[in-house]
């Protein structure tokens, strides 16, 4: 799963005009009742200055995060992808990018919650209005609600922004609305809107901005993991915590130190990884080169998990000749992150790679990640991995199938996906798991390991279809994923282990909410 290097820091940021030094102390005789700051005596209260006396230009960070959300909208966009693109584009410092990055991911976060703020605040139904409106009124939303940016600078530069990329014309709607938002903090909009609501579902959904199915799925999914429903609201409120870059080292081949001496920490639950308040990695050669990798924790944890399981002893390899534990396959392979470090510890363990891709454009981006590992160690293959387990049966040692899934455990780096998904898709992806899957277990050789993993907790990927897998079997068993993943962390005590699969969580572990299942083809 691909993440976000941007800074997600949040800072205060007036603009032109705001007045507001970076986190310094502010007269407490410049406030109002309500504790927003008033301006100067030269200056008129943000309330009463009329559109036409406004900033007429787009200040560079708040139009990168309206790019990005009218990319995210128009084009069905990944900001993740983005974003970096349109921050290097309009050349913006560490400080005004770390701010676009906020608010940027804030808006998507909270879309839903700041859409039925706005509902209270527009005279007609938000779907009537221009989209390109609606983004500019959840970008200014967001800075009078969630971020330490003063209400005046809040509204003249939302306003300037429309004017400078929408026209003259919406301008007098954005400031009525972003008004009526300012009356209220974000806590007091809350209490107005779940006035009166007994369903906790969608209490939930409003206070935490995600789609009411997601908040029952989450439920569901703490269950069928072990896990008390009790959680819900800690899980959702770590989805919408700004993630920390993930750092992994190759092992065998790359080195923390450049990031470490550039302000990145040891991560703490796994060897070889660090975390990264973020900026601009590409500056650090060893990210460029590809030996240091930007890598979620919990997918270094499983692919970690896949190559440790003790395969046992055994007389010949995969092809009936030579070292046994031979062969790895990663039938699911792009971007490349996980086949990457597999590559790696391939090379350490003497094994060869195979990183399989349907898409061709995929393809080469696992191309490119593998490019720091020994070219003898791994070759790519671009083809459908449900017919490997018929081109090549029993043919690898271990096999790692990442399906396709709803990307559920990955919310906090992808802002905009909770919006998108609908459970048509968790219908929709259940038959390519399944058959991804069952390939896998055909391309493995007997004695050796299957490793399936989503980047998701909902049963219905994860449970349900290793259960299903089992049942029409006789040949397999199911290993201890727990007791492996805590083999390969640094705490040795994950408490991931559930029936003996393993999720990881966002609330509990900081990291994606990652599914491992290993299953053991009998020998």
């Amino acid at each position: 799963m691909s993440e976000s290097g941007g800074n997600e820091g949040g800072r205060g940021r007036g603009g032109s005009g705001s007045g507001r030094g970076k986190g310094g102390p502010r007269d407490s005789s410049t406030r109002n009742a309500q504790g927003r700051e008033r301006n100067r005596s030269s200056q008129k209260s943000f309330t009463e200055n009329a559109p036409g006396q406004r900033t007429r230009r787009a200040d560079p960070a708040r139009l990168v995060a309206f790019e990005v959300l009218r990319a995210v909208a128009a084009e069905d966009a990944y900001a993740n992808l983005v974003l970096p693109s349109r921050i290097r584009h309009h050349g913006l410092d560490k400080r005004d990018a770390g701010f676009a990055t906020e608010l940027s991911y804030g808006a998507l976060r909270s879309q839903g919650t700041y859409d039925a703020v706005l509902a209270r605040c527009v005279d007609r139904p938000l779907d009537q209005l221009d989209p390109a409106i609606l983004d500019a009124l959840r970008i200014g939303t967001h800075q009078l609600l969630a971020m330490r940016v003063p209400a005046h600078a809040a509204l003249d530069q939302t306003v300037g922004l429309a004017r400078a990329v929408i026209g003259a014309g919406p301008s007098a709607l954005i400031n009525a609305v972003l008004r009526k938002v300012a009356a209220h903090t974000l806590e007091e909009w809350l209490e107005l809107l779940v006035a009166g609501e007994t369903d906790e579902t969608k209490v939930a959904s409003i206070r935490y901005a995600h789609p009411e199915w997601i908040v029952r799925a989450m439920r569901q999914s703490l269950v069928a993991h072990g896990r008390s429903a009790t959680e819900i609201n800690d899980l959702l409120e770590a989805d919408n915590a700004a993630p920390v870059v993930n750092l992994v080292a190759l092992p065998g081949l790359g080195s923390l130190d450049e990031a470490l001496d550039n302000g990145a920490t040891p991560g703490e639950l796994v060897e070889g990884s660090a975390l990264s308040s973020g900026g601009d990695l590409g500056r650090l050669a060893s990210v460029r080169e590809g030996s240091t990798r930007v890598q979620d924790v919990g997918s270094q944890l499983v692919a970690r998990a896949m190559a440790a399981v003790d395969l046992g002893p055994r007389s010949h390899g995969a092809d009936g000749t030579g070292a046994a534990d031979e062969a790895w396959l990663d039938m699911c392979a792009g971007p490349g992150g996980k086949a990457a470090l597999l590559g790696a510890l391939a090379n350490e363990q003497g094994a060869t790679l195979l990183a399989n891709e349907p898409a061709p454009h995929r393809a080469k981006l696992v191309s490119q990640a593998l490019s720091a590992v020994p070219r003898d160690v791994w070759r790519v293959r671009t083809g459908d991995g449900r017919d490997l387990g018929t081109e090549q049966p029993e043919s690898f040692d271990r096999v790692l199938v990442d399906v396709p899934c709803s990307g559920l455990g990955a919310l906090r780096r992808r802002p905009e996906s909770r919006w998108r998904r609908t459970p048509k898709d968790l219908a929709d992806l259940g038959p390519l798991q399944r058959a991804l899957l069952k390939s896998a277990l055909d391309a493995v050789r007997p004695g050796g390991v299957v490793a399936y993993v989503t980047c998701s907790p909902h049963p219905a990927e994860t449970t349900a279809v290793v259960t299903d897998a089992l049942r029409k079997r006789e040949d397999l068993e199911l290993l201890d994923a727990g007791a492996v993943l805590d083999g390969v962390s640094l705490t040795g005590n994950l408490g991931a282990g559930h029936d003996s699969t393993a999720q990881l969580w966002p609330h509990i572990h900081s990291t994606d909410a990652m599914f491992l299942a290993l299953i053991r083809k009998k020998a």
